[in-house]
């Protein structure tokens, strides 16, 4: 009976401790394994390999500041006038026929009209001319 009694524990035992093992995920296991592997102590290591608790430094207060210094504005205004002077080309090159023009229908000169017998597809903008 008491050997009976003894199995079963066992048996109860093992499986509470499979059941809270089985709950966790594949990378919590993993985890566990490597936490309980690196902090016990062996024959061939005898000291542990504890994490060494890291000595915290109060923070420096924060300075405000009084708005924008000279050379950021300076900064900001060099970039705008570069952006305005990039838009004033692209207005520019916009009013090229090549971009204005309908008849250009998208290449760099003007296509030849050709009779219907010589039309060919133009890859270019998908039209026979």
């Amino acid at each position: 009976m008491l050997g009976f009694m003894r199995i079963l524990l066992v048996c109860v035992f093992t499986l509470v401790a499979t059941a809270s093992f089985a709950q966790l995920s594949r990378k919590e296991r993993k985890a566990a394994r490597k936490e309980f592997e690196n902090n016990q102590p062996t024959s061939l290591d005898p000291e542990t390999n504890m994490p060494i608790p890291e000595i915290r430094e109060p923070n420096k207060k924060k300075t405000k500041s009084n708005g924008p210094t000279y050379n950021s504005q300076k900064e900001f205004e060099q970039r705008m006038q570069a952006r305005a002077k990039t838009n004033r080309k692209n207005e520019k090159l916009l009013m090229t026929p090549q971009y204005s023009n309908p008849l250009y229908f998208g290449h760099k000169r003007a296509p030849k009209k050709h009779s219907y017998k010589k039309m060919k597809f133009c890859k270019e903008c998908g039209i026979r001319h």
